[in-house]
């Protein structure tokens, strides 16, 4: 095999090798375009990007329609040694905002013809976004830089997620990393030029990394699924169905959502071979209904990892014996090869239950052009001083069993997962704090059972304030998957000895009210 430096050297590979094959095929419309096709878009994309002055560790913050064009720019950004980072269209400009200053990109991309927020983004300060299809234009013969001069320890792409103090974290994830992550997922899932993936996770959500990594760097299919096509369940699955899908992978909410309303059958997924979901707990009781639609032709995969890992780091294929107890969630399973881990227990007498600290060539260069919470997080291993031993804090409690395997117990703070997304509470509390008539303001997640919730919040604040007229700000301050569930106004929140808000106190009132 030859020696691979960084992923745009291996894309080049992939492009001797499968010029001729199918690279994205997309359901409704019938187009297919060939991996040499793509190759040739994403160069042309290279000059013109390289044209504008973008070097290697600049940024570029694109606006991605799941479009051709829109994969190319990420490969030609990969070709540069250009950092790319995806923004959500339908995310409020507030949270936009406070990512554009994080990541201060040089280029400001767009693959809709009308950019989202274009007047905010102009009036905030930031360089004029720029319509992709400037950049698809004929400059064949431009030349490029040496793609060898990129290292594996170059930045590749940033994932923003959910952060405490209101602002999201920018997670850095290397060539390296990627490369690691492209090997293990061919070899965990024995992934072919012949698998045709799905790509139905959005391109800013770090589930899609596997989407796009697992098919394009393996000579594989890719099978680009629209937000409307998401939404709609019916087509969703005649989707997969007329471009032969054989490896699904999404959050469970998306399967459970087909389950209830009923838009899939044994039937469906006729070339599925792996069911692959991760990002949340899988509640068994619709879980056991999956495998029993499925458990004979298809493997089910429940997967596990932080944006900071390389999205995965841990899978187990679902068996009979793993509803013996309907109760629990089903294991995380080992850590996936190349990775290594600790557990920081949280009791000394319980040393196989505590955080999970992941280490190996996974883990993350730390958050973008934040070294305060990267030091937070990325931590010299706490079990020994004798080398650099640098790892991720999950945050996440788990308990090893006697098999190896790790079981998910929870969160060590407020961060929680709820529809597949990766919440820290303390965010929407920073949203509730920037409207001036609240006084204070908590957020709390309630578990339904089986692994689902609902966020709730509590504000201090006149009595005459409407909840739901709060809620409605709200949702223009952050993404609809962390507006609360239910609001409720009170005179003042109830404290403890300590003076802080009482949260268990706050988990009995929300019962009371919902009891009323």
């Amino acid at each position: 095999m030859a020696f691979v430096s960084n992923v745009g050297i291996a894309f080049q590979q992939v492009l001797r090798t499968h010029a001729n094959r199918t690279a994205l095929r997309y359901p409704g419309s019938g187009v297919q375009i060939g991996y040499g096709e793509l190759g040739a878009l994403a160069d042309r994309i290279a000059a013109g990007m390289h044209g504008y002055g973008l070097t290697q560790g600049s940024v570029v913050a694109m606006f991605h329609d799941k479009s051709p064009a829109a994969y190319a720019a990420m490969l030609a950004c990969l070709r540069l040694g250009v950092i790319y980072t995806m923004l959500d269209p339908e995310s409020p400009w507030a949270r936009l905002h406070k990512i554009l200053s994080t990541c201060k990109p040089t280029l400001l991309l767009s693959a809709f013809a009308i950019c989202p927020h274009a007047p905010e983004i102009e009036a905030a300060g930031f360089d004029k976004p720029v319509i992709l299809d400037t950049f698809v234009q004929d400059t064949h013969g431009a030349e490029l830089p040496d793609s060898t001069r990129i290292a594996g320890s170059t930045p590749a792409y940033i994932m923003f997620t959910s952060g405490s103090t209101g602002n999201p974290k920018g997670a850095v994830m290397s060539h390296a990393n990627l490369l690691w992550f492209i090997q293990w997922s061919r070899e965990r899932f024995s992934i072919s030029p012949d698998d045709v993936l799905t790509n139905v996770n959005p391109i800013y959500f770090d589930n899609s990394v596997f989407d796009f990594y697992s098919a394009i760097f393996n000579g594989a299919t890719l099978v680009p699924v629209t937000a409307a096509q998401v939404r709609d369940p019916r087509i969703l699955v005649r989707s997969i169905h007329e471009t032969a899908c054989t490896i699904w992978f999404s959050v469970p909410s998306l399967l459970i959502y087909l389950l209830t309303t009923r838009a899939i059958s044994k039937a469906d997924f006729p070339g599925i071979r792996k069911i692959i979901f991760g990002g949340e707990g899988f509640p068994k009781t619709k879980l056991k209904i999956l495998y029993e639609m499925f458990g004979e032709r298809a493997e089910l995969e429940n997967v596990y990892g932080p944006t900071e890992c390389t999205c995965i780091c841990s899978a187990h294929t679902i068996e009979p014996n793993d509803f013996d107890d309907m109760q629990s969630l089903a294991t995380l399973g080992p850590v996936s090869q190349n990775f290594d881990f600790e557990i920081l227990p949280q009791d000394p007498s319980e040393p196989t239950f505590g955080e999970l600290f992941l280490r190996g060539p996974h883990v993350g260069l730390g958050y973008y052009n934040d070294a305060e919470r990267s030091s937070r997080s990325f931590i010299q291993n706490p079990t020994h001083t004798l080398y650099a031993d640098i790892g991720y804090r999950t945050g996440d409690l788990v308990k090893l069993d006697e098999h190896g395997n790790l079981h998910f117990k929870g969160r060590a703070d407020f961060q929680i997962k709820h529809m597949g997304y990766r919440i820290e509470l303390e965010e929407i509390e920073a949203a509730f704090s920037t409207l001036s008539d609240i006084k204070e303001c908590a957020v709390i997640y309630e578990t339904l059972g089986e692994g689902m919730g609902q966020i709730l919040a509590f504000v201090g604040a006149e009595p005459n304030t409407d909840a739901d007229k709060l809620i409605a700000r709200i949702a223009t301050l952050v993404p609809a998957y962390m507006v609360p569930r239910h609001a409720w106004v009170l005179d003042t929140l109830p404290k403890n000895a300590n003076g802080k808000i009482d949260r268990h106190a706050l988990k009995k009132l929300a019962e009371a009210k919902k009891a009323t």
